[in-house]
């Protein structure tokens, strides 16, 4: 039975709200995950061979993810191109059918509301992939902002898969009724995976080869068995995910930009068409013109200690910044982390110090990305 809601004078108690569960939530529980909530979902943090091992599978071979809490929206029209042109930092006018591109969303100062993948299917038909804690925020500003389109929401009617690691293409290809080998990165097409018609990208979030799937959500736990049962990719949870896209200087919406950050203060201006009249974009000359204060930043730590969100970071001078993303890192046998540093300290070289639970450890700068990302 339901707990009974307890009386509390003169507070209003409410039942917390549900977390959303994906098409694969069952077979996560089937598989013994371990199960946390992420941007108002239930995923799976890591299954039963720990983070490590899942880590490692990337790395040498294959991992699967489920993702699907991300988002996903379908923009069809006549003006979608010139509307997405508008609204993504990057030059959607000269995205060809069948290749995706990443960028930017920005508002009006200038500040991230999002970074986002967008796929062009057709000549007027775009598919936009953005984070689940985006998810209301994105869906509403594409509503008020892109004119002339018919816009559909589609992450609950699919299902988003990312196979990733060097042996992806080798895992998927024989699951597939197309080639998928051919592919180069950043393409996309639909495919059939496992008798499933879907779109496939060669996309990721990790820094190693791969592909993600958006197939219908009632097809979704078929073909996940099929790739973890006659694939043998192994099952990844978001732990790892984390780990090895930190090791790739990938960022994480919400922690490592915000609308409080702008694209060349995060280090992202390549996925920026100056040339283009997206919103946020005389902000963003503005702010470049009378100078960036600050800059994302990689750290490097000796030891297993990891700095963390929020942990404190010193400067020789004094000054203090925060750590916005960190973690050990198997690949390097060290810790590494995220921090916006002044901009005379953010270049490679640089000692500071980190707040560790009350214990002060040095860290040097270090380019990013951390783990040379490999290209297929």
């Amino acid at each position: 039975m339901p707990p009974t809601p307890r009386r509390m004078t003169g507070v209003s108690w409410r039942e917390p709200p549900a977390m959303r569960h994906t098409a694969l939530y069952h077979a996560h529980v089937a598989l013994g995950a371990r199960i946390v909530e992420f941007s108002g979902w239930d995923m799976p943090i890591q299954y039963s061979r720990g983070v490590l091992a899942e880590h490692d599978a990337v790395r040498r071979r294959a991992g699967v993810f489920d993702v699907s809490h991300m988002g996903r929206i379908r923009i069809r029209g006549e003006n979608a191109v010139e509307s997405l042109n508008h609204i993504v930092t990057s030059n959607i006018l000269r995205l060809r059918v069948g290749r995706a591109r990443y960028g930017l969303i920005c508002n009006e100062s200038g500040g991230i509301l999002d970074d986002v993948v967008v796929m062009r299917l057709n000549t007027d038909e775009f598919l936009l992939v953005c984070n689940a804690a985006s998810w209301d925020r994105i869906l509403g500003w594409l509503n008020g902002h892109a004119t002339g389109v018919t816009i559909t929401p589609e992450r609950d009617e699919t299902a988003m898969l990312a196979v990733q690691g060097p042996a992806a293409a080798d895992i998927l290809a024989p699951l597939c009724g197309g080639p998928i080998a051919d592919m180069g990165r950043f393409a996309c097409r639909t495919v059939a995976v496992a008798g499933v018609d879907a779109i496939v990208s060669r996309t990721g979030y990790t820094g190693e080869d791969g592909f993600e799937v958006i197939l219908p959500s009632q097809d979704a736990e078929r073909v996940w068995s099929t790739l973890v049962r006659e694939g043998e990719a192994e099952p990844c949870g978001l732990a790892a995910r984390d780990v090895l896209r930190l090791e790739a200087g990938l960022m994480l919406y919400g922690q490592d930009m915000d609308t409080a950050v702008t694209p060349p203060e995060a280090g992202l201006e390549r996925f920026m068409d100056m040339d283009t009249d997206f919103i946020g974009a005389d902000s963003i000359r503005a702010h470049t013109q009378s100078g960036i204060a600050k800059r994302l930043t990689g750290l490097i730590a000796p030891g297993r200690s990891a700095p963390r969100h929020g942990y404190p970071v010193r400067l020789n001078d004094g000054r203090e910044s925060v750590i916005t993303s960190g973690s050990y890192s198997p690949s390097l046998g060290r810790s590494i982390a995220l921090a916006y540093l002044p901009m005379d300290s953010a270049m490679p070289g640089v000692e500071v110090e980190v707040d560790i639970r009350g214990r002060g450890v040095r860290a040097t700068t270090a380019p990013l990305p951390f783990l040379q990302p490999r290209r297929s």
